[in-house]
């Protein structure tokens, strides 16, 4: 098998630290069974989108209230005392996604490959390597404070950064629904606009309820998550963790890999996914397009021996928004439910 990019490496290191095995290897016992009902057919392929693509901030550059100091995930005290140039990266997009929310889009001097937002689209990317940060290429931003996870890196890069006297707060790297609120009040903190972070909580965790009252009733859909990265030779599914997972419950379903066992993300099997008998594939959309589109996908090992597979069931979402966990999860939950139900209704 083809060794993956470096970036391929430290990006499935983040979802799980797994080994890259193919999709043939071996499978895990299995406590799933099949369904007897294809409560899909019919249905076909979908793609859930977004109405706006773009975040609406819940103020308009307020003022920060600085010094702060706060305590950064990595350990340690950090006092941000300028809050005008802004750098926030991460794995996900969803700290930049966060800022942009909280009013202070403005004020973001350059952006990760993981911030899709439209806004942001004319800024500088500082990862150049995929997922790794360029030291060099952040200082010539010039940033006033950086704030990150451990989900990007190297470490060395921050370590470069704090020597440069640039404040470097570290949030913690969870992604979970639970985790969105804590998130946006420890950047608004750090940023200096807590009341800002206020709002944005209240009008996150109100989307996230309503999104979730949208399932039907009935026997719940079996979904699968898969992580398709055709071009690296790597095909995974999620598990209990993986966030996914978060997403799939979200919408009143049940998730797959969860009910056979698995943790996190482990490699494909045509055995462990024949055995989770999925109703519905749930994909992101780059790595729908990385195995040639559903024929792609329905053609690989184990996938046309499930409900989903037979009726071509397949779910993709973009990138940026299905394991985001940003300010944009309330919609995003909203959207994924209409493009799982709304087909079959």
């Amino acid at each position: 098998m083809r060794s993956p990019r470096p970036a391929a490496r430290r990006l499935i290191a983040a979802l799980g630290g797994i080994a890259l095995l193919a999709v043939t290897a071996c499978a895990p016992a299995s406590t799933g069974a099949a369904s007897t009902v294809d409560p899909a057919v019919g249905c076909g392929p979908t793609t859930a989108r977004l109405p706006d693509q773009d975040v609406t901030p819940v103020d308009q550059n307020p003022p920060s209230r600085l010094p702060v100091t706060v305590t950064s995930a990595d350990g340690g005290d950090v006092t941000v005392t300028d809050a005008s140039r802004i750098l926030p990266v991460n794995l996900y997009g969803s700290i930049a996604e966060i800022v942009f929310s909280l009013g202070l889009g403005d004020r973001v001097v350059g952006r990760d490959t993981s911030t899709t937002l439209a806004a942001a689209a004319h800024l500088p990317v500082v990862t150049p390597a995929g997922h790794d940060l360029s030291g060099e290429a952040i200082l010539r931003l010039d940033p006033s404070v950086v704030i990150a996870d451990k989900s990007i890196g190297p470490p060395e890069v921050f370590n470069q950064l704090r020597r440069s006297g640039i404040p470097v707060v570290l949030i913690d790297d969870e992604q979970t629904l639970p985790a969105i609120s804590r998130h946006i009040r420890t950047i608004a903190a750090a940023l200096g606009v807590p009341g800002s972070g206020d709002k944005l909580v209240a009008r996150v965790e109100g989307e996230i309820t309503a999104a979730r009252r949208q399932a039907p009733p009935g026997r719940p859909l079996r979904i699968a998550f898969l992580y398709l990265r055709g071009t690296a030779g790597v095909y995974l599914m999620g598990g209990k963790g993986a966030g996914s997972d978060e997403m799939i419950r979200a919408i009143g379903a049940v998730d797959a890999g969860t009910e056979i066992g698995l943790e996190r993300f482990r490699p494909l099997t045509s055995e462990g996914l024949i055995n989770a008998a999925p109703d519905v594939i749930l994909v992101m959309t780059h790595g729908l397009e990385s195995v040639k589109g559903v024929d792609g996908l329905v053609a690989m090992p184990g996938v046309g021996q499930t409900p989903a597979g037979r009726n071509r069931r397949v779910v993709d979402m973009d990138d940026g928004l299905l394991l985001n966990f940003g300010a944009r999860t309330g919609p995003a939950i909203a959207a994924l439910a209409e493009a799982v139900y709304g087909e079959c209704q």
